[in-house]
């Protein structure tokens, strides 16, 4: 069984959370224990709220579950749109992202639109995957009814695959690409949820996730409302209920269905794609679905849910076979794969991914290319992959000014406007992949679509999503040569899927680890981690302070005293550029709690925009899956204006509180793929359970010059690093590239 991505799972429920509460976050590195949530943060509006915090779950399922406390993969969805249909003549990173998630949807449906088979993985599935397929085809297929799978005597027979996938009768609604919706179809959405006692004020969030015809669909289907990121399943009930009266149950199918599709959301917040069949089945049961075998049997007969089953290898031949019995047999040719679940958009994502890496392969002219290994890797092959730390990241950019020298339209590509600013003057040509895809920089496109690209250099690559992966890859064009570059040590991409790690355990390219260690005593420190230990290192220039606490009360006074005095008397570095990184959002030392300490110490104020004041210092989330920090700059009838590096941002009014928090803390994932020149990683004594190496590896290494580790986890701290294992997240990529791509030797 998979654990869900990021450190730890979610909390156990303390209340049920108000139906109006911010929208539900994705999971962080640890949530902390239930009877120790922090203080709001200074200045937040009255009756806000955080999410329900959940305690830890032991099975990818839970994790699905659970409240989720994340900010930066829920929130600011609107608000990107809203900012895409202005007049300003350059793109916004939030525009651009949201540019190119639209045009990943458009290319996704056209996918799926095209495909005349089904999916190759399933083609080959026995026992339970085969019944569920079975039923999929046959009500589709007008051979049965939904129902019938159920009320028949005896089991419907197993038929082989049919040539051509039938079209989806269900599917999930994908969210991120929906136009604003007009003022009636808001109204008419709004009488709907207050018949039903709901809050009036997702009447917007509904409106634009299910269309013009909400209203209708929300009626006949109360459980419609799950649609809306933050909605919890027993506010689902209540609403289903107020609307349906005795006409509902626990095993009503619009709500089975629906449940389902949560379900696997959750999990995609969690990094997964796909579930397995015991898990899912298992988050159904803690939901009070009466038959969990059944809910899915119709989720997967109405095309909500997909499922798949990798193919097995064949067993060797072996001429003592028919002397073994059943029991040999069977051992002699493993375990069978696991039956997986998913929902189409991941699925697809997938396979139009694993399909454009192995075209990208296939289509490479092997050249001879003089130079380093990763010259000479890139010259023979269309795909390469390469591993190291931050002193590592020059060797893909020197390959790109090489290319160029030999005539060859060569460019790199970052994660972010800080991974430009850490390039330095190399930087000046980079680009953020945001940008790339939404054509607001790069080289455009030609007719056909494709990047006029010979070779991309995609930098951090741990932080691609599948998502974002597949339209990239779709973007380049045949012969095209793609290296993907970063560190597999660090978090994973706040999206789902592991794109990176998948690809390095497929070993269908060459790979190749870099063997410039990163400078001084950080990097020095850093390494260790990364390998598993723990050194203590000599840091003669206070690079790296050890701050002991007896508790977290303790934890956030010293860390005040940290970036308000102690690091820019110091060590020279102002607070500004001094970043707080802590393991979560809730607890006494969470990011809550410390950002109210450092507010009142940094900025203090009444919080009179929507909890900020000018000056404050803030984490967005113009786009699900990505946190960029910046400062209040004002505020007027539109929203609050920030200033985010280079860039004004304005965030409308409407999202204030869903797409911000205070920024002078954040967790290791909002901070992953950012550096700043100091940093304080903060470790109470509540969050030791939910330490692993990844996360370790990630706070520390986010500092430049100097970081303090504020210490009250004891040997924790150690352990972590040595036996500290992140989940792993639930993907299909891997078998999918090992299976257009692995050597018969392989």
């Amino acid at each position: 069984m998979t654990e869900p991505a990021g450190e730890t799972a979610p909390e156990a429920p303390e209340a049920v959370a108000p139906i109006d509460e911010p929208v539900a976050e994705p999971a962080e590195d640890v949530r902390e224990g239930a009877e120790a949530t922090g203080p709001a943060e200074s200045g937040e509006p009255a009756g806000s709220g955080e999410p329900a915090e959940t305690a830890e779950a032991a099975e990818t399922g839970e994790a699905a579950e659970a409240e989720s406390e994340t900010p930066d993969t829920e929130a600011g969805t609107d608000a990107g749109e809203a900012s895409e249909a202005s007049d300003t003549p350059e793109l916004s990173d939030a525009q651009a992202e949201l540019a190119a998630q639209r045009e990943l949807r458009a290319r996704i449906e056209a996918r799926k639109a095209e495909k005349e088979g089904p999916v190759a993985s399933g083609a080959k599935l026995s026992g339970t995957a085969a019944d569920l397929l079975a039923a999929v085809r046959a009500v589709e297929g007008g051979a049965a009814t939904g129902s019938a799978f159920y009320e028949a005597p005896e089991p419907a027979p197993r038929r082989p695959a049919p040539e051509a996938a039938p079209a989806m009768t269900v599917r999930p609604p994908v969210r991120n690409t929906t136009p604003v919706p007009a003022p009636g179809t808001t109204a008419a959405v709004r009488e709907v949820l207050a018949r039903g006692g709901a809050p009036e004020a997702l009447a917007g969030q509904v409106a634009a996730v299910l269309g013009e015809a909400a209203a209708g669909a929300l009626s006949e289907d109360p459980w419609q409302l799950l649609v809306v990121p933050g909605v919890r399943p027993e506010q689902a009930d209540g609403f289903a209920r107020a609307l349906l009266g005795s006409a509902c149950g626990p095993d009503d199918p619009r709500r089975t269905v629906a449940l389902t599709v949560w379900l696997l959301e959750q999990a995609a917040l969690q990094g997964h794609t796909a579930l397995e069949l015991q898990a899912l089945r298992a988050g159904l049961a803690r939901l009070t679905v009466p038959d969990p075998d059944k809910a899915v049997e119709v989720a997967v007969s109405e095309g909500a849910v997909l499922v798949f089953q990798e193919e097995q290898e064949e067993p060797a031949e072996d001429t003592d076979t028919d002397e073994e019995g059943p029991a040999e047999a069977e051992a002699a040719e493993g375990p069978a794969a696991p039956v997986l679940l998913g929902l189409d958009r991941y699925a697809l994502a997938e396979e139009s991914l694993a399909d454009g890496l192995a075209r990208l392969v296939r289509t490479a002219t092997a050249e001879t290319w003089e130079g380093a290994e990763l010259d000479r890797a890139a010259g023979e092959h269309g795909l390469v992959l390469h591993t190291g730390g931050e002193a590592a990241r020059a060797e893909p950019v020197a390959l790109v000014t090489a290319a160029r020298e030999r005539g060859l339209r060569a460019l790199v590509a970052v994660h972010s406007e800080d991974g430009r600013r850490a390039l330095g003057a190399a930087g000046a040509d980079a680009v953020t992949v945001a940008t790339l895809l939404s054509g607001a920089a790069g080289p455009g496109r030609d007719e056909e679509g494709a990047f006029a690209l010979d070779v991309l250099a995609v930098l951090d690559a741990p932080q691609l999503d599948v998502e974002t992966a597949a339209m990239l890859v779709e973007s380049l064009p045949d012969g095209c040569r793609l290296v993907l570059s970063g560190d597999p040590e660090v978090l994973g991409a706040p999206g789902a899927g592991r794109v990176f790690t998948d690809a390095l355990a497929a070993r269908v390219c060459p790979r190749i680890a870099s063997r410039v260690p990163d400078p001084g005593p950080l990097g020095e420190l850093v390494s260790g981690i990364g390998v598993g230990e723990l050194h203590q290192v000599e840091a003669p220039g206070k690079e790296v302070v050890i701050v002991p606490v007896r508790d977290a009360g303790e934890a956030v006074h010293r860390t005040v005293q940290l970036v308000a005095d102690s690091v820019p008397r110091a060590i020279g570095v102002p607070s500004e550029q001094t970043q707080v990184v802590t393991v979560g959002h809730g607890g006494s030392a969470g990011t809550r709690a410390l950002n109210a300490a450092l507010k009142q110490r940094l900025n203090p104020g009444p919080g009179r925009f929507g909890g900020y004041d000018p000056g404050d210092r803030v984490a967005y989330a113009p786009v699900p899956g990505r946190t960029v920090t910046g400062t209040v700059v004002s505020a007027d009838a539109e929203g609050l204006r920030l200033r985010c590096g280079d860039e004004d941002v304005l965030v409308p009014k409407d999202r204030v509180e869903s797409a911000l928090r205070h920024g002078w803390a954040l967790t290791a994932h909002q901070a992953a793929g950012t550096r700043w020149p100091a940093v304080v990683a903060v470790l109470p004594g509540d969050a030791a359970a939910g330490l692993s190496r990844a996360w370790v590896y990630t706070a520390f290494g986010r500092a430049e010059r100097h970081l303090s580790v504020v210490h009250g986890v004891d040997q924790a701290l150690a352990r972590a690093v040595a036996e500290g294992v992140a989940p792993e997240r639930t993907t299909r990529l891997r078998p999918l590239l090992e299976g257009l791509l692995a050597t018969p030797e392989e």
